[in-house]
Formats: C-alpha cells, sequence, structure tokens
C-alpha cells in the first residue's frame, strides 16, 4: 500500500510496505546527509558529466581517478569546531575516504539522473514508465544492470522508485500491470535511490505543472534546507524536528480561492541508512517531540520533509509495493519448495536492500505473489 500525503520509503518489512495517504495533495523531499562531515542536498549541482540516460556512461569512467564532485560541506561550529582544527581528528576523517568516495559517486549518479528526470518527466507518461526509466537510468551509470546473481548488491538501485500521486503521499511504485497516467494538475513526489556497495544515496523531490502549488513546493524546500543546517554531531533530534516544523508551517497554499496552512505530515519521518539497510533505526521527526536521541559521529541521515494542506496525518492504504527482509529476522522454516526458492533470489540479490514485484520480474520469477504475501 502507499502513504497518502507526502513522500519517502518508510518502515519496511518482510511483508512489504503499503502507501501512505492523507486527505489532501502533499510535497516532498529528501535528502542525504553525513552527521560527519559531508551533506548532499537535492539542488546541488556537480561537475562535469553529460546527462543520465541520454549516454548511459558509467559515471566510474567520467571521473577515473574517483575524484567526485564533493557537494556542500557545512563546517562544524561553536564547540565542534575542534574537528576541523585537531591534527588527529583530520587524520581519523581522512581513513574514512573509501566510505565517502562511494557516497559521492552515489550522489554525483543521483544528481545526473535527477537532472534527467526533471527534464524529461510530463503529464501523460504512465507510472511504469516513469518508474522505469528512472531505474535504467541509475543502473547504466552505476555500471550495474543486477540481472547476474550478486550484482544488484554491489551497485545499482537503493530501493524501488517511489512515484506518489496527490493524496498518496508516499511509499508507493507501481506493481506490473499499472496503468496510472502522470495529468496536468497532479502533484507527484519522485523518490529514488542510487547504491554503491550498499551506500545509499537517498533523495527525493516533488514534481507539479500548476503553479498554484509553488508555495507547497518551496515550504518542503525550505523545511529540507532548515533540517540539513541544523543537524550535526550530538544535535537531538527533537530541535531538528522542531525547526523543520517552524520552517514549513510558516507558509500557506491558495487553492479554489482559499488559504491553506502548510503542515508537517507528523507520523512520516527522516531516518539514517546503514550500508545495504534504508532505514538504521534512528529517526529524524519533523515535527516538535520530546525525542533526545542524538546524532552521532559517522552516521548518515536522510532528511526527510513532508507537507500537506490536509490534517497532516498520513494512513496506510492501496496495495503493497515495497518490500525488504527484516535484518537479523529469527529464521522461520518454510515449507514449501517455491517460497525457499524465491527466498533464495531476493537474498543473493537484494539482501537486505529493499525491492519491488517489477525486480522479480526482471529476474525472471513467475508465481510468486502467495510467496511475498
Amino acid at each position: 500500500m502507499a502513504a497518502q500525503a507526502t513522500e519517502k520509503l518508510q518502515d519496511l518489512s518482510l511483508n512489504g510496505q503499503n502507501g501512505a495517504k492523507a486527505d489532501a495533495p502533499a510535497a516532498g523531499q529528501a535528502t542525504p546527509g553525513e552527521a560527519e562531515d559531508d551533506s548532499d542536498d537535492d539542488q546541488e549541482e556537480g561537475e562535469g558529466a553529460p546527462e543520465a540516460g541520454a549516454a548511459g556512461v558509467p559515471v566510474s569512467n567520467l571521473f577515473p581517478n574517483n575524484q567526485y564532485p564533493e557537494g556542500e560541506i557545512c563546517e562544524y561550529l561553536n564547540d565542534n569546531a575542534y574537528r576541523t582544527t585537531n591534527e588527529e581528528k583530520r587524520y581519523l576523517d581522512r581513513m574514512n575516504q573509501d566510505f565517502l568516495t562511494e557516497y559521492r559517486q552515489g550522489a554525483e549518479i543521483h544528481r545526473q539522473v535527477r537532472q534527467y528526470a526533471q527534464k524529461n518527466i510530463k503529464p501523460g507518461q504512465t507510472l511504469t514508465e516513469i518508474a522505469e526509466g528512472i531505474e535504467d537510468s541509475v543502473r547504466a551509470l552505476t555500471g550495474h544492470q543486477g540481472l547476474e546473481e550478486g550484482d544488484n548488491l554491489k551497485g545499482g538501485m537503493g530501493f524501488p522508485c517511489g512515484l506518489s500521486i496527490n493524496h498518496c503521499a508516499a511509499h508507493y511504485t507501481p506493481n506490473a500491470g499499472n496503468k496510472m497516467v502522470l495529468n496536468q494538475g497532479d502533484v507527484m513526489k519522485v523518490d529514488f535511490g542510487a547504491q554503491l556497495n550498499g551506500r545509499i544515496v537517498d533523495s527525493a523531490f516533488t514534481m507539479t505543472f500548476d503553479p498554484v502549488y509553488d508555495p507547497l513546493l518551496e515550504a518542503v524546500k525550505d523545511a529540507t534546507n532548515t533540517g540539513i543546517r541544523e543537524a550535526g554531531i550530538d544535535v537531538r533530534m527533537s530541535d531538528i524536528g522542531a525547526a523543520i516544523q517552524e520552517a514549513m508551517e510558516s507558509y500557506e497554499v491558495e487553492l479554489n480561492g482559499q488559504m491553506h496552512p502548510v503542515k508537517c505530515i507528523r507520523n512520516l519521518n527522516g531516518h539514517n541508512i546503514d550500508q545495504h539497510i534504508i532505514h538504521g533505526g534512528k529517526s529524524v521527526p519533523i515535527v516538535k517531540s520530546t525525542d533526545q536521541t542524538k546524532m552521532e559521529e559517522g552516521e548518515v541521515f536522510a532528511i526527510e520533509t513532508f507537507g500537506s494542506t490536509g490534517k497532516g496525518y498520513v494512513r496506510e492504504e492501496m496495495e503493497t509495493s515495497h518490500y525488504a527482509l527484516t535484518p537479523n529476522a529469527p529464521n522461520v522454516p518454510l515449507r514449501l519448495s517455491s517460497a525457499k526458492n524465491l527466498l533464495n533470489v531476493i537474498n543473493k540479490n537484494f539482501g537486505t536492500l529493499p525491492w519491488c514485484r517489477r525486480y522479480l520480474d526482471r529476474l525472471g520469477q513467475e508465481k510468486y505473489l502467495l510467496g511475498v504475501c
């Protein structure tokens, strides 16, 4: 099912993820950042490189020395300023260079595909056409098509391309046979991830074709930038959420002659990201809360903001479209050989990375619906 009201991949489990639905059109934006020394915002520009989807040249061929654009680096402030002046700390940071290189490569891939999508998505296209175009571009630029056993674990899609329209806030990707078409008056949240060696770059943006929704897009963009600015080592999640809410809810949208305040979707959150695991266990709220959890050094976070002209709450609805194995789940004996074979395919091709039914179709799997229910 899908989440109706904004956007973002949320709480994946073995039996799948529904979409979230709200009572009014919603917009969402998500941007990955590091609590250590690097953050990547959805509007960043990288250097060099042709359009994704056009040539399909793997990004590693365009940057043979592995020197990828660094993005926007936020300097440490106040009591944490010693982290950039202390020689020992700088040395330890350099030890993490491979970790950062994989993220920067993924960020450059995401940037190119994002630009390609924003230029080429038009009303009249089917959701399946849009999703497969984005996913094929990511695979081409990572150099991993994911058709050979284990190839997708090395690089490719970080999770299925989410395309959530209007009241569907998040967590929906078209399943096989989907006939939905993007219309001129729609608000569509585009959410996709690129990964190298399990380092997932999770970023999203919203597309509209009617300027009446521009204030809604401005609200979520301002809220996202606010969240990035507030993030850092030892920062409490509650403080980030309060700042995001203050920025988001300072906007309003005029629809049909009536002014509607923009509200944060209070039950959708950002999250930290672990290797091969899209939701690492920590949540970043987008409203004021009492959460005293802190960001820690070396963690990677997706700052996600969801704005709605409705009540600011989503409920599960629609069909299940996202799936993922639960990390460290207890072993459950499977009686059917077909179920055992399906689990084996999932383990070898996705591990704990999220996937969707279309991905099983690409691998030639058939009659698997009972096994994923």
